[in-house]
């Protein structure tokens, strides 16, 4: 199975601190996995990484066998845009946008022309169990809508990893059941997801689960291939 993104000896130190330490990672296609560990463990500083929101101290990262240059900042934002689908414990969605317009944003911004934006994000709130709301603005749906609104967001482009940091920290039991069976319906599909959580019960859902403490990964275990 070919690897989506692979991580050879990350390091990542703020100040006199070292909050990650010579890690290495290699996520194949298709793949769901759960990151755990305690606070400070490192899990979301590795998120960032891998989502290349943050920039490694040392070591070197590869997205589908293309090492990533971190000088070129513009190339890596539209690479982020195209590649890869972000879904956060806050849905960061834009309060005067609708949410058909929310879901939008990353198409038109990768070119995309807005009636074929329109019709893709229709489709995606539809899929999510949002169809009939597109007009409606963010504050007139629930948290659990609104982070299914952000998933379809992070879907707009097709993307080949999906990320997720805490995707359910912010939600009651029936939603977080709602969101959980939405990323294992992608896994299923084949889509690789990453997930931070905090929630033990939710990684028995996943395929692989990524261990870290004190900035390290200190077990990588392989779940049966089950499909969620």
């Amino acid at each position: 199975m070919s690897i989506v993104i692979q991580l050879r000896d990350i390091s990542k130190k703020i100040r006199d601190e070292t909050i990650l330490k010579n890690i290495n990672l290699s996520i194949s296609k298709g793949e769901f996995i759960s990151i755990i560990g305690p606070s400070g463990s490192g899990k979301s500083s590795l998120l960032y990484i891998l989502g290349l929101l943050d920039i490694p101290s040392s070591g070197e990262v590869y997205v589908e066998g293309e090492k990533i240059e971190f000088t070129e900042s513009s190339k890596i934002a539209h690479f982020r845009n195209l590649k890869f689908g972000f879904v956060f414990q806050f849905h960061y969605l834009i309060a005067e946008f609708s949410l058909l317009e929310n879901v939008m944003v990353p198409m038109v911004k990768a070119g995309i022309s807005r009636e074929d934006a329109k019709e893709k994000a229709a489709l995606l709130l539809q899929k999510l169990g949002l169809g009939g709301k597109e007009k409606r603005k963010p504050f007139q749906i629930s948290g659990g809508e609104q982070q299914r609104v952000a998933i379809a967001r992070a879907l707009a482009n097709d993307p080949i990893l999906i990320i997720a940091d805490e995707p359910t920290g912010n939600l009651d039991s029936k939603n977080t059941a709602i969101v959980m069976d939405i990323f294992c319906k992608l896994h299923m599909e084949g889509k690789t997801v990453i997930m931070v959580t905090h929630e033990i019960e939710l990684t028995e859902r996943t395929e692989r689960i990524v261990k870290m403490l004190d900035g390290k990964i200190i077990e990588d275990l392989e779940l049966s291939k089950k499909k969620c």
